[in-house]
């Protein structure tokens, strides 16, 4: 596997990367920001059956977002998807490709937070992976809460500051079943509510970066 170079670390750096995942490869992008770094930052895409990859525009949003609050940010293909190699596994096996990701990731800038993100499928799968890290916020925007669950049991609270966006309009996504979902956590996540953008926030994303900004300029604030 391909280590991450030196070049993508500097200010304003990024490049294309294959990381070491737990079944083989995972094709990744890698951008650090132009000025201070405060962090590092994970993002998980939608359900890799119905078209979900790095590139989608909500998680570009998310790392756009994170790289403008100082973080270094990887967007990542789960397995089975695009160059990252192994099959589907209904968010199991996704949740260990987010640690791994996560891991090498933070080797880049020990000491410094980390921050998981990621919209739908991927938020979802960004709440188990915050839970099983050492993490210090968690950004879910559209996350299912009723789906893609080999069990019953929700996953663990991430004992972290934790923002949720959602659409009441969602029509991919059930806003009823999440929100009733997430009201179970003590204590619940910060919960942002839009209206009319759909799954996938179309005319809306500049609104859901400025959410996100928002929610982790304090949290990154401290020297």
């Amino acid at each position: 596997m391909q280590a991450i170079p030196e070049a993508a670390l500097k200010p304003g750096a990024s490049a294309d990367l294959l990381l070491s995942g737990p079944t083989g490869r995972l094709e990744a992008l890698i951008a650090s920001p132009k000025d201070r770094l405060r962090g590092v930052c994970v993002v998980c895409h939608p359900h890799p059956l119905f078209g979900g990859t790095m590139t989608n525009k909500v998680v570009w949003t998310l790392s756009n977002a994170a790289l403008k609050c100082g973080l270094r940010t990887v967007r990542f293909n789960f397995r089975g998807v695009g160059r990252s190699e192994g099959l589907f596994d209904d968010t199991l096996g996704e949740t260990a490709d987010a640690c791994a990701v996560a891991e090498q990731l933070q080797a880049t800038a020990p000491g410094l937070p980390l921050v998981m993100a990621g919209f739908s499928f991927g938020g979802h799968v960004a709440l188990k992976a915050a839970a099983q890290l050492d993490t210090a916020a968690l950004v879910t925007i559209a996350p299912p809460m009723g789906r893609y669950l080999k069990t019953t049991e929700p996953p663990a609270h991430p004992g972290v500051p934790w923002l949720a966006v959602h659409s009441a309009d969602d029509d991919v996504v059930s806003y009823a079943e999440t929100r009733a979902a997430l009201a179970t956590y003590d204590p619940p996540p910060q919960f942002i509510h839009f209206d009319d953008a759909g799954h996938f926030f179309h005319g809306r994303l500049g609104e859901v970066e400025a959410a996100v900004r928002d929610f982790l300029t304090p949290l990154l604030a401290a020297p």
